[in-house]
């Protein structure tokens, strides 16, 4: 089978109010937006669409994720320790975490 080809030359105007960026360097763009960022609860939670309780429950406490999260263990999210301290998250390294394991947090 023999498949056709058709050459266009196309212009499309781009408003004065855009750019035309690679995706990748949208990527670095977006990435570089959240360095050195920190979250709290209300913003994690804006992010995600998810209540606080929701958040807690299947991904926070659960020690299949704690144990990686946790900022006593190296991880990149801060448990408070006492009634008004306040939770604190990486935004990057949340924000990466929450990419990779959605599967596994919202299923």
């Amino acid at each position: 089978m023999v498949m056709q080809q058709f050459n266009v030359n196309l212009t499309v105007p781009i408003p004065s109010d855009s750019v035309l960026i690679k995706k990748v360097e949208l990527e670095v763009l977006k990435e570089q937006s959240l360095s050195g960022v920190y979250w709290n609860m209300k913003d994690l939670e804006l992010r995600t669409n998810k209540s606080r309780k929701l958040l807690q429950e299947n991904i926070l406490y659960p020690s299949k994720f704690r144990k990686m999260l946790d900022s006593e263990n190296g991880g990149f999210v801060y448990y408070p320790k006492s009634q008004g301290q306040t939770w604190s998250f990486q935004a990057v390294k949340m924000a990466e975490f929450l990419d990779k394991n959605f599967s596994r947090i919202f299923n």
